[in-house]
């Protein structure tokens, strides 16, 4: 429409950062969604006049575009089948286990892959009807990697910048995808690639250079237009965080506090509380933490009530078969350690298959004394940032698998290859065993760590990068 107004900054993600609420008497609002993504992004646009392209989370018709919290949103259809196919299917069962070392099995079929070029293609076109001549496109995730070059063939005018929230694959693993090449092609529509960790980039030039022939130097990669122009694109790691001092805050009102307190308090005021909090995701290392837990209680080495474990498991993907085998094999474990090692009243593991608001989560992270982080593969984990915001009284201690991208900044967390249980058992008993004052200085440099780069600092580096890529910031021109 010749009156469409435009933005001179544009997200696009699978997602927009609101849910449809509908209340009982037919009434509906939208509120703020949960996820990292949103999590973060949310602060990051707080005072930027953009606009934010994702699906609203309801198959069928989209809304038409609305202003919600600053932003100016423009919802994108997705039909039922295309949730199944493009979504369900290519994005979280062919792709995400290839990302995530094959923990599962990935499959392949072409009708996915052709749902996921067609609604690439739609994200594409939204995100050119929204971007102002010259805008800054920042485009977000695994379920749009073919975004950049589409944009880029509509609108050569417009700076694209891409970043990835997962890990990215070795070369061995995502050679597997029948359609590598086109992915790779449709990432190399960007000007800048941003990833976790430096792996990652790494990861994504060696495809580049191996599988696709292209010519790598450094952290750029030769890319070739439509019209046969050469351009180079930049690839490095700008890892993600939190908004910390926002969430601090949260944490030391009084309300949180005391929200704290009263948790310890129905849990029984035990010694020690152990906390897990996840998606229910197979990727999350939770049935190794179940059974290193499980282990440490049959050795007598913990002991309920005097020490108890809450695992916080939201739902997730619970239409795909992995996600079904995993949420029986953890419950079957919950119910086992709890029949053997629990007593009337004082369960052995809390388990709680829900979502929580931010202030019960801020609430739950100061009631916990040893923090489990312990996925298999993470392309962050911004639950470790998080818990150690909340520790503003500098207790606590994070336990935390070297296979997160978060492990690459928090060296002073307590560090486990979740894949050894043993080793995982000792980690645990470490963190537990560690004097007061020691636990205490690791907390105050973790702390200091995740102030220093937070959620803004993330954001205005992935967009410096943007601005000067190929060159590095400082180096533009040289």
């Amino acid at each position: 429409m010749s009156d469409q107004r435009t933005y001179d900054l544009v997200i696009a993600a699978n997602r927009l950062p609101v849910d449809r609420v509908v209340a009982p008497d037919g009434s509906s609002q939208w509120h703020r969604s949960p996820g990292g993504l949103v999590t973060a992004m949310d602060s990051v646009m707080r005072g930027r006049d953009g606009a934010w392209v994702g699906w609203a989370g309801e198959p069928g018709e989209a809304p038409a575009p609305f202003a919600e919290a600053g932003m100016w949103l423009h919802p994108v259809p997705l039909d039922a089948q295309e949730l199944e196919t493009y979504y369900e299917g290519f994005s979280n069962d062919t792709l995400w286990p290839i990302y995530h070392d094959v923990i599962v099995p990935a499959h392949f079929h072409r009708e996915w892959w052709q749902a996921y070029e067609r609604v690439n293609e739609r994200f594409a076109e939204a995100v050119c009807e929204v971007a102002a001549p010259g805008a800054k496109v920042w485009i977000h995730d695994y379920q749009l990697q073919l975004v950049p070059a589409l944009v880029r063939r509509r609108r050569p005018d417009v700076r694209i910048g891409w970043f990835n929230h997962i890990p990215f694959p070795p070369v061995e693993l995502f050679a597997q995808l029948p359609w590598r090449s086109q992915i790779i092609e449709g990432l190399l529509g960007a000007d800048y690639l941003g990833f976790q960790r430096v792996a990652d980039a790494q990861n994504f030039l060696r495809a580049a250079r191996r599988l696709d022939g292209r010519a790598t130097r450094g952290d750029t990669v030769i890319a070739r237009d439509a019209d046969g122009a050469e351009r180079v694109v930049r690839a490095s790691a700008v890892p993600i965080s939190i908004d910390y001092t926002d969430l601090e805050s949260l944490a030391r009102s009084e309300a949180v506090q005391e929200r704290a307190r009263q948790i310890r308090t129905s849990l029984g005021e035990p010694e020690v509380v152990m906390l897990g909090v996840d998606r229910l995701d197979y990727t999350k290392g939770i049935r190794h933490r179940l059974k290193a837990y499980e282990e440490l209680l049959a050795e007598g080495t913990l002991r309920p009530p005097e020490v108890t474990f809450v695992q916080v498991a939201t739902p997730s993907r619970e239409r795909l078969e992995a996600y079904k085998r995993l949420r029986t094999e953890v419950e079957t474990t919950v119910g086992r350690i709890n029949g053997t090692y629990g007593t009337l009243g004082s369960p052995a593991v809390h388990y709680l298959h829900q979502s929580y608001p931010r202030e019960e989560m801020a609430a739950l992270f100061q009631a916990a004394d040893v923090m489990l982080v312990t996925p298999l593969r993470d392309g962050m984990n911004l639950v470790a940032k998080e818990y150690v915001t909340c520790r503003h009284d500098t207790g606590g201690a994070l336990v935390l698998s070297e296979f997160t991208g978060a492990w690459h900044e928090l060296h002073q967390s307590f560090v486990c290859n979740p894949h050894d249980i043993e080793g995982l058992k000792q980690t645990i008993l470490r963190a537990l065993r560690t004097d007061d004052k020691e636990r205490r200085r690791l907390m105050r440099a973790l702390r200091r760590r995740v102030a220093d780069n937070d959620v803004q600092r993330w954001a205005d580096r992935f967009l410096t990068n943007l601005d000067t890529a190929p060159h590095k910031p400082g180096r533009k021109g040289a």
